[in-house]
């Protein structure tokens, strides 16, 4: 760069609606190909245990926690996050959204392919899938307000 060009000036936009509904639609249909294709291939239906809707509902908290700790410390405190923090959690906040609308989409299309199964298991992995789906929005909505968390007041002096 040399001296008379100017300082870059960019603006980071939230992630996108349109991103997220994306990531979601392609995890429905992965999550609902994924029944018969796996069962077509092993002759046993994918299992869902407590284990994938617990962690996720544990990942949602930790966003949650991280999203809540960056308001206070950026917005109430006013202080100021050093800047590979800041970057580190936006990065993770953006990520997380992508991913937690994705596997909510893939859990979703999960449960709608138990639904009507008559296997004795069904019911329950129906019930796990839905569970699973919750947690991954929680973890996408925690994601999100850890995103906006992160946002400072562009170019103005605080008093």
């Amino acid at each position: 760069m040399s001296e008379e060009d100017p300082e870059p000036t960019g603006t980071l936009r939230p992630i996108s609606g349109r991103a997220l509904a994306l990531a979601a639609v392609l995890g429905l249909a992965s999550g609902r190909a994924l029944h018969p294709v796996v069962e077509g291939l092993t002759g046993e239906a994918p299992a869902v245990s407590w284990a994938q809707p617990l962690t996720l509902f544990l990942a949602a908290a930790i966003m949650g926690f991280l999203a809540w700790q960056t308001w206070r410390t950026v917005q109430v405190e006013g202080r100021r996050l050093e800047v590979h923090h800041a970057v580190n959690r936006l990065v993770l906040a953006r990520a997380c959204a992508l991913a937690g609308a994705l596997v909510a989409g893939a859990y979703a299309g999960l449960a709608v392919g138990w639904l009507g199964d008559a296997a004795a298991p069904a019911e329950k992995w129906l019930m796990r899938s839905v569970l699973a789906a919750v947690g991954a929005l929680g973890v996408m909505l925690g994601s999100l307000a850890l995103e906006r968390a992160c946002r400072t007041p562009g170019g103005q002096e605080r008093p």
